[in-house]
């Protein structure tokens, strides 16, 4: 058992003991994340105990930690002054956050309690979207003015060493805050104390605008392998950092975000864990997609009736109609999977649809026609062997030729589908995670029977 286990477990016992002292002996040992994650899965009652022994430091630092559904009630549970305690203890992003997460009337109240010196820059925070990288960035960043010296620009720094973020890059701006360039901490530690920095700096290639999305900036900071990204607003004046911490963070809320999308999940998503989260926002959240999904797979009973004819003429249509809509199904959540990560990483966007259209079509026709040759060679080879009954007048050949075109064409059109629907979405403005899985494969279940039937009848003439 690692030793962060262990605490963990100690710790949870000395709450359930009630055991004031051990609580603490072992909270000392534990990271606020390994904290948050504790306190998230008592009991109220363990919550009150866990609040009223840790000090308020930490605590805050827990409180940033935890899950966006918990942090209203947790703050709520605290008087005015430990309230007023904890948004003057966390850094002013982590401030920002907590005001984002709970409700208008909330937000209004603890905003009378920030202090003076802080009110001012948390509301310029505010104006973000908690999903843009304004809304993410942290202000605590290294930065000098131009026309100083090296010495001049240590002093600066030092002054503000203790709420700073980064010094891994340390930002030169002009008389009107304009990003000018960088430094790294080294080229102060290592040239005189006379250097001017201008002499040094160097110029600062990748940045983004505070109203761009988060994802955006997650992706310039993975691509090009930054430490820090900076946020400007649209005169270039610097604002704040994206860290490589916040990167983590936004990561991995996107790609959950998708995949439950993708799952056919709808609503907010939480960030409570699975056993934490109640079964009712579980159900809320997966009903109106299954519903949805239910309704439109009706559609694949309208086409059975219509062609309830050409199944009874020929019942051993049957045998091949799940294998001829499944095919279509995976290969339409292959194409749409493999364009959403492109999407993701910016590989992609709404003026790559006919490249994608060509390179998709080529790719449906290549796997459609080989697997189309491979249940061909299956149909006169194999099935025979089963004393199948087969009319005269159709015989496996022809039976065998409207399998394989059936299984072509169903398997190119849901190639299709399933690479181009996302782009389509983007190009709406909807979520192209919200197109994948379950939405493509009730899609191209329906048209692989209309596909199947429509073939079958053409071609052996039913």
């Amino acid at each position: 058992m690692s030793e962060e286990n262990k605490s963990t477990r100690l710790l949870v016992a000395a709450i359930e003991a009630r055991d004031a002292a051990s609580f603490l002996k072992h909270a000392d040992n534990l990271h606020y994340a390994d904290l948050a994650e504790v306190y998230e899965g008592l009991s109220q009652e363990a919550r009150d105990f866990f609040a009223d022994q840790l000090d308020t430091e930490q605590f805050a630092e827990v409180i940033t930690d935890l899950p966006d559904t918990l942090v209203e009630e947790t703050i709520s549970r605290l008087d005015v002054d430990e309230q007023r305690e904890i948004l003057d203890q966390v850094s002013d992003d982590d401030r920002v956050d907590l005001l984002q997460d709970v409700s208008e009337g909330t937000r209004e109240k603890l905003l009378d309690l920030v202090e003076p010196d802080d009110i001012e820059v948390t509301k310029n925070l505010l104006k973000y979207d908690e999903n843009t990288a304004g809304g993410r960035m942290t202000t605590h960043f290294g930065s000098i003015h131009a026309h100083m010296s090296v010495k001049e620009s240590l002093d600066h720094l030092r002054s503000s060493s203790d709420e700073t973020e980064s010094f891994a890059r340390v930002y030169v701006i002009d008389d009107k805050d304009k990003l000018c360039g960088f430094v790294r901490f080294r080229d102060l530690a290592f040239n005189s104390w006379e250097t001017k920095i201008t002499e040094i700096m160097r110029p600062v290639k990748r940045f983004i605008l505070a109203s761009a999305d988060q994802e955006d900036a997650a992706q310039i900071v993975s691509k090009y392998d930054l430490f820090v990204l900076p946020v400007v607003d649209e005169q270039h004046r610097i604002l704040g950092i994206i860290t490589h911490d916040d990167v983590v963070e936004i990561l991995e809320e996107e790609s959950t975000e998708d995949m439950e999308k993708m799952a056919g999940f709808s609503g907010e998503g939480s960030e409570e864990s699975y056993l934490n989260t109640r079964t009712m926002v579980h159900f809320r959240r997966r009903f109106p997609w299954l519903f949805g999904l239910a309704l439109l797979a009706i559609a694949s009973g309208v086409v059975m009736i219509k062609f309830e004819g050409v199944l009874n003429s020929l019942f051993i249509l049957s045998l091949f109609l799940p294998m001829v809509v499944a095919a279509g199904g995976n290969t339409g959540g292959q194409a749409s999977t493999m364009i959403i990560r492109a999407m993701a990483l910016g590989e992609l966007n709404q003026s790559s649809l006919a490249r994608v259209a060509w390179k998709e079509l080529r790719l449906g026709l290549m796997l459609g026609s080989l697997l189309g040759i491979c249940m061909a060679i299956i149909t006169v080879t194999i099935v025979p062997m089963f004393d199948v009954h087969m009319p005269p007048e159709v015989g496996f050949g022809k039976f065998a030729v409207a399998v394989a075109v059936a299984l072509a064409v169903q398997i190119t059109t849901s190639t299709l589908v399933g690479s181009l629907l996302p782009l389509g979405a983007k190009a709406a403005k909807i979520d192209p995670a919200l197109i994948a899985a379950p939405a493509i494969t009730t899609i191209v279940d329906v048209s692989g029977l209309v596909i199947y039937f429509f073939v079958a009848k053409a071609i052996i003439g039913l």
